[in-house]
């Protein structure tokens, strides 16, 4: 029962060998052209990411999007949109980290839970900057090799595509069938 009795094998395969989840609220400030009257309506879009191992323990998303905020101003009698891009990085946490990996070359994936959305959109108690509450969410996967015992079958028994899996149809089977358990107005 040891690898000098040729029971077991050792494979190398690409496995997660860590995993992470963070959640993130922003607050920005955005400046518009115009003293604003009210907010109309807040959208986040244009999200773009990546990701690199930055620590033994710690994922770096970088990533923007857009902040596009339709406002009213001159005491509600004109509106415009105003268009701010964000900059930000997120340190995700690895919860799980496995420290059987083989070398330092790993894969990072990320993955968006929560694509940055507007929470809360108000004017700034100063009422000249619109203040925008924004929340994301990551889930992130290091990839990397490890090593992989497995029990090698004694008989080395190998399997054949021609192999019979006892799927035929037994003759109780067929007798089941019923014929006619298409509808008639179905048969066209």
């Amino acid at each position: 029962m040891s690898f000098l009795d040729h029971e077991y094998r050792e494979i190398i395969t690409k496995a997660v060998c860590g995993k992470g989840r963070k959640f993130t609220q922003a607050t920005h400030h955005v400046s518009p052209s115009h003293r604003p009257s009210s907010i109309l309506g807040c959208w986040v879009i244009n999200h773009l990411y990546n990701a690199k191992k930055k620590s033994e323990d710690t994922v770096e998303v970088n990533g923007s999007y857009d902040i596009n905020i339709w406002y009213s101003y001159n005491d509600n009698t004109k509106t415009e949109v105003v268009t701010e891009r964000v900059t930000y990085t997120d340190y995700v946490p690895l919860s799980v980290k496995d420290d059987n990996c083989l070398n330092d070359d790993y894969d990072v994936i990320a993955k968006v839970v929560q694509q940055p959305n507007c929470l809360e959109c108000e004017i700034a108690s100063q009422g000249n900057k619109i203040v925008v509450e924004v929340e994301r969410e990551f889930v992130v996967q290091i990839i990397g090799e490890t090593k992989v015992a497995v029990r090698v079958d004694p008989k080395g028994y190998t399997f054949d595509d021609d192999d019979d899996w006892g799927f035929d149809i037994t003759d109780d089977e067929l007798g089941d069938v019923k014929p006619d358990f298409v509808d008639s107005k179905d048969k066209d």
